[in-house]
């Protein structure tokens, strides 16, 4: 196999997504890349921990420390020191601009969890998205992996994966069914998919 393609894996808080991605590459799912970098803009991010666990170096880049501007510039700056090829965003609380996107096309990815277009795009996030799908009463959501542009939730759609809901659900206990059956399943097949073609562009 050629080199495979270097993952950095952005957080900001638990890590349940990065521990199923951490856990796929140790089972052979993810062959074409491998995480080697896990960065996160909150110091405190359980996910640091777990990254640690698995010998996967970490850094730590503050919005808050830096402003939007240099945040930036120095996430730039660690990714490219570390030859990262594929970002994927897994729980990070950060929209990230144009400027930054454009820079990395069809190379950032991310996992929404619902049925993109549906309760997507700026303010549906963690909890918001499940109470939002509740509310409305629709019988089936999932989660959806899809390249990130400048609009929040906007970018090319890779994969899916719906979700039944059931009577008497809440958002906490749908937004962990919708991790366990479709988020941590989809999460790895789309690195070893973007991994792959990285591989066959170089």
């Amino acid at each position: 196999m050629l080199n495979k393609a270097k993952i950095a894996v952005l957080v900001s808080g638990g890590g349940t997504n990065l521990q199923a991605l951490i856990d796929a590459q140790n089972e052979g799912k993810i062959k074409s890349g491998e995480i080697v970098l896990v960065v996160s803009n909150n110091s405190d991010a359980f996910a640091l921990t777990r990254a640690e666990k698995a010998g996967i170096k970490t850094a730590v880049v503050s919005k808050k420390e830096l402003g939007a501007q240099k945040f930036e510039e120095k996430l730039v700056e660690v990714l490219t020191e570390n030859g990262i090829e594929l970002i994927i965003l897994a729980g990070f609380m950060c929209i990230l601009s144009e400027s930054f996107t454009s820079r990395y096309p069809k190379r950032i990815i991310n996992v929404h969890p619902s049925l993109i277009p549906s309760f997507c795009g700026e303010g549906f996030y963690g909890l918001r998205v499940h109470e939002a799908a509740l509310k409305y009463g629709v019988k089936v959501t999932g989660a959806t992996v899809h390249f990130v542009n400048e609009i929040p939730d906007g970018g090319e759609i890779i994969l899916q994966r719906a979700v039944e809901i059931k009577d008497g659900d809440t958002p906490e206990v749908l937004q962990r069914r919708v991790m366990e059956e479709a988020e941590w399943h989809l999460l790895p097949e789309a690195a070893e998919l973007v991994s792959a073609e990285i591989i066959k562009e170089r």
